[in-house]
């Protein structure tokens, strides 16, 4: 068993308070249980294993009813320390273990690092279990270095380097060894002198360099024969002997291994008095055990049902929580769907009042035309017809003209033909009088040329006659569209076709152009799609324009009849 278990006691508060009697129906405060661990303590260092016992496992009943993790801690590291001394590992195991568990509950690093450092020491030299025992150690190591605590950091590697030693790992425990030499002399007294000088014999022994090895196992000794470190002397024979035995001194060797037996054996006779002298207490200790595993899970059963009613007390928020908000959601959500109905009403009112003007400003614009189309050709060209008549009379009359008669008749002619076409342009003498399908097929005639073929198909009796305000509107519509084809696709190809169901009049221009982006503003407005469509929206009709990039462009018009 290593030099180095652990029996100091760690709190998180100071002063310690002096014990007084206490009676056993009441409940102790944080400062009284701290005053009985202190005692505990006290008498454990003193070797008094039955009183210390005794009042650690009351500190520990008081210290579950309180909830004190921290006290619960250094209770079970009390109880563990006095096994650990009477050479009862498992126990010791038991209790470490316990304690580990609350204090890692708690912040108290100093009792955390000391606990790895003893469950290290029980896995490694107890129970021979090196690479457990050694993971411990590392723990143990981890915590010194984070508090700084150099003088623990000293002693952990000083037990990982003998638990490397005994298992021939000599490569990994070297480390370990090199520091261990070097900072002796600071951070190590004369109780690790024993333990040092062996370790540093049986790396020499490793290497094969005797001299040395000699001179340590022989310090070691004396070392521990000074200062009666009856265990660590012990361990310090049985490697001497080892190293003896394998360079051939024999005699030596069986002087040294019979000195590890006679210690061995007065250490066992030492334990098993005082494990005589607490068989009553260990008898308790069991049956105590027993009892604060049930106050244990009490308190954990107790606490369970605090947890799960503050639980369920947070469900019960969260659910309310949740309803408030979902109701704040739902009114914002009808407040924003109001809103939004209210805007789109008056959007609505809005696009009404512009479709109005835009009809009204059609109905004003094809109204002007009739009226400035009939002016033009009732009056404009019957007179200059009657003036070029009254000319041609003349001219009869006389054989001789002058210039300026004959420049005068041509510009009459040519005035009568342009007043004629505008006339025409304004209000087709054809859609008038032989209607929407002659005066179509007759525009797309007109329209086509050698670049530009607009191709008519229509399905519907040629002599088929239509509302005049219809008529007009609808042929305006596509005269724009082909002009639209004309000016801005660079197609040689185009088709307008007509068919006619119960539902209206369908009309689907085509072309092979270069078509356009619909989604570009720009485009619509300069096309003027905006205007057709606001017409269409007039008649109650509807409008689908296809178009992509390279790819042409179609439109499909239907417009109930």
């Amino acid at each position: 068993m290593p030099l180095f278990r652990t029996l100091i006691l760690y709190f998180l508060f100071i002063p310690f308070y002096s014990f007084s009697a206490i009676g056993e129906n009441k409940i102790l405060s944080k400062k009284e249980i701290t005053a009985l661990l202190y005692t505990a303590k006290e008498y454990l260092d003193k070797g008094n294993f039955e009183k210390s016992l005794i009042l650690s496992r009351k500190t520990l009943k008081y210290s579950i009813l309180l909830k004190n993790n921290n006290l619960v801690a250094n209770s079970y590291n009390i109880i563990g320390a006095n096994f650990d001394e009477l050479y009862e590992s498992e126990k010791a195991l038991f209790y470490y273990k316990k304690c580990l568990i609350y204090a890692e509950k708690t912040e108290n690093d100093p009792l955390i690092k000391q606990i790895y450092n003893n469950l290290g020491n029980i896995y490694c030299f107890d129970k021979r279990e090196y690479e457990k025992g050694i993971s411990y150690y590392i723990r143990s190591l981890h915590y010194s270095k984070t508090s700084n605590d150099n003088v623990q950091t000293f002693f952990t590697k000083l037990n990982i380097a003998w638990a490397y030693f005994d298992i021939k790992n000599y490569k990994e425990g070297l480390p370990y060894l090199k520091f261990l030499n070097k900072h002796h002399p600071k951070l190590g007294d004369e109780t690790t002198l024993v333990t040092l000088n062996m370790l540093n014999g049986m790396y020499n022994k490793h290497i094969n360099n005797n001299a040395n090895a000699h001179f340590y196992f022989k310090e070691a000794i004396k070392n521990g024969k000074k200062n009666s470190q009856k265990t660590d002397l012990s361990y310090a024979y049985q490697e001497y002997s080892k190293f003896l035995s394998k360079i051939g001194d024999y005699k030596n060797a069986y002087a040294n291994l019979n000195s590890y037996n006679t210690l061995t054996n007065e250490i066992t006779i030492e334990g098993e008095v005082k494990k005589a002298n607490l068989a009553g207490i260990n008898l308790e200790i069991d049956e105590y055990k027993r009892e604060i595993d049930k106050i244990e899970l009490q308190s954990k059963q107790k606490e369970k049902l605090f947890h799960s009613e503050k639980q369920r007390n947070k469900k019960i928020i969260t659910i309310m929580l949740s309803l408030f908000i979902v109701s704040i959601i739902l009114f914002y959500f009808f407040y924003q769907n109001t809103k939004l109905k209210q805007k789109n009403r008056i959007k609505n009112i809005q696009n009404k009042i512009h479709q109005n003007i835009i009809n009204a400003s059609i109905d004003g614009q094809e109204n002007e035309r009739k009226k400035i189309a009939l002016f033009l050709h009732d009056t404009i060209s019957a007179s200059l017809s009657s003036a070029g008549m009254h000319l041609n009379v003349f001219l009869s009359q006389h054989s001789v003209v002058t210039d300026e008669i004959i420049k005068t008749k041509f510009i009459l002619d040519e005035t009568h033909d342009k007043v004629r076409d505008l006339s025409h342009d304004l209000l087709p003498t054809l859609l008038v009088r032989f209607g929407l399908l002659y005066a179509l097929d007759d525009l797309c005639e007109k329209n086509s040329n050698s670049t530009l073929h607009f191709e008519y198909l229509n399905s519907i009796s040629i002599k088929n006659r239509y509302n005049e305000k219809f008529e007009t509107r609808i042929y305006f519509i596509i005269s724009e569209l082909l002009n639209n084809i004309i000016k801005h696709s660079q197609a040689n190809k185009a088709q307008v076709v007509l068919t006619e169901n119960t539902d209206g009049l369908h009309i689907q221009i085509n072309d092979n152009g270069k078509g356009f982006d619909i989604n570009e503003f720009n485009f619509v407005e300069g096309f003027g799609l905006n205007q057709i469509k606001a017409r269409i929206n007039n008649m109650n009709g509807h409008i689908d324009v296809k178009s992509k990039k390279n790819q042409g462009t179609s439109i499909k018009i239907r417009v109930p009849i």
